[in-house]
């Protein structure tokens, strides 16, 4: 007997099975030590939790819409990535941070020249403090005052799981068919 799947579980399938890539991803790179692809697959996790947060702040009428329209392999309609961040940021006070400086490695830029140049002395002072106040609260370091990028790169892997862990209680959450309400946070 066949049984339909609905969207909203098809949905949820992707976005894990992309996380599950994400993590395999994750750990070949960071073996390999290759920084600016870890960045890039940071960014990606957070596309995913940034989607699923947007979601739950919906009504169900738009939710079906934005999920069916996924499925369907197509672009969401009038919402933009940064959108969805500054959403996520309200809930999560550190998605800005991870998606700026995810970002410009999504880009060419500067930034990829990591290897003779350090990415953090490229940034504002207060994106640089930004980025090292979160990884040193969530993740325990680097705590080198002048730390570099070098010494940010091993805490990638930790960054990401910080990243799919919220994402899956998330799922968690629209798989309930729970509604947040990011005023009441």
């Amino acid at each position: 007997m066949d049984v339909e799947v609905s969207q909203v579980a098809i949905f949820l399938r992707q976005i894990r099975s992309r996380s599950y890539e994400h993590r395999q991803a994750m750990n070949i790179l960071s073996d390999a030590r290759l920084a600016g692809q870890m960045t890039a697959i940071l960014r990606q996790e957070l596309d995913s939790m940034a989607r699923v947060i947007y979601l739950l702040t919906q009504t169900v009428e738009r939710r079906t819409l934005l999920i069916d329209t996924s499925v369907a392999g197509k672009k969401w309609p009038k919402i933009t990535d940064k959108e969805m961040v500054d959403i996520a940021q309200e809930l999560q006070g550190w998605t800005q941070s991870v998606y700026k400086f995810s970002c410009a490695f999504i880009h060419l830029s500067g930034l990829h020249d990591y290897k003779d140049r350090d990415p953090l002395a490229l940034l504002s002072q207060e994106d640089r403090s930004a980025i090292l106040h979160h990884c040193r609260y969530y993740h325990g370091g680097p705590m080198q005052e002048d730390a570099s990028f070098d010494n940010l790169i091993p805490f990638f892997p930790r960054i990401f799981e910080k990243i799919a862990s919220n994402l899956y209680c998330y799922l968690r959450a629209l798989e309930r068919g729970e509604e947040l309400d990011i005023h009441e946070v």
